[in-house]
């Protein structure tokens, strides 16, 4: 394993956003083990890529981060808060999550769905948003480079223009934290470069902003993401910085195939061949 260990500091240092000791995760009606033995810190600041194969663990480890549920053993801090001595409700409202699951209304306009992460609702609680309020969603659009889709019905986005009115919601709060689940979910590959675009301006204009992107695709991957945790079967393959971790050596043994990886200006790309080390065909 590589790479970061669990620290927290105190006396009014900086604290650690996630921290998570000797966490395990069992289903109870069959006794499986989901997640065990997690070790993990995440700083104000880092910007993390949480992968692994289907059936790793990713969904039950940010749900966690996201406290969405508790551990079956060991301890979950997010903010300063640890789950089982904390009003959950009141912790999720600090955390910024993103996923293409998201039940979203399609009638309502970009801005009336950014307005609802004030509320934490599904629907707008239109009494609930002041003039300042109503500023602030504005003001979240433009700095997603959407700011003309205000009006413009949710249902009749594209698939990044969804991402990013969603990624607008989340930043309502105000978060310390963001979650992001498979983001790029079914996006074509302009849509995928202007939301890592989009990403890339948001960390850069945030800079104690921490983020944990659940991704399959190493291609997905901002060039600010600067660590990475690999799931196998429920324990830690290794995390820490995104070059320590992200090697041939170590994806071929989180996805039990043999994988090159390559990094360029920031950006990774990751392919298999029979051998190992086949390059895709150029023209």
């Amino acid at each position: 394993m590589t790479g970061e260990t669990a620290e927290h500091t105190v006396d009014g240092r900086d604290t650690a956003v996630v921290l998570l000791q000797d966490v395990s995760v069992r289903r109870f009606t069959t006794d499986q083990v989901i997640l065990d033995g997690i070790d993990w810190s995440v700083r104000a600041g880092e910007h993390w890529a949480l992968l692994g194969a289907n059936g790793a663990g990713k969904t039950t480890l940010l749900r966690l981060l996201g406290a969405l549920m508790h551990p079956t053993t060991g301890s979950v801090e997010v903010l300063g808060a640890r789950l089982g001595r904390v009003d959950v409700r009141e912790l999720r409202a600090r955390i910024g999550h993103v996923s293409s699951a998201q039940r979203v209304p399609e009638n309502l306009g970009a801005h009336a769905v950014v307005l609802t992460g004030h509320t934490g609702t599904v629907q707008p609680l239109w009494r609930m948003y002041d003039d300042e309020v109503r500023q602030r969603a504005h003001e979240l659009l433009a700095e997603m480079g959407i700011k003309e889709l205000a009006d413009r019905p949710y249902g009749v986005c594209s698939g990044g223009q969804r991402a990013r009115v969603l990624i607008a919601r989340a930043l309502m709060a105000d978060p310390a934290l963001l979650l992001l689940d498979e983001p790029f979910n079914a996006l074509d590959l302009p849509s995928r470069e202007d939301l890592i675009e989009a990403l890339h301006q948001l960390a850069e204009g945030r800079p104690r902003l921490a983020t944990v992107t659940v991704t399959h695709h190493l291609e997905e991957l901002s060039p600010v993401v600067g660590h990475a945790l690999l799931l196998r079967e429920g324990r830690i393959l290794a995390r820490g910085p995104v070059a320590e971790v992200l090697t041939d050596y170590r994806l071929t043994a989180c996805f039990g195939r043999p994988i090159t990886v390559a990094r360029r200006e920031g950006r990774w790309a990751a392919w298999s061949g029979r051998s190992g080390n086949a390059r895709p065909e150029t023209t």
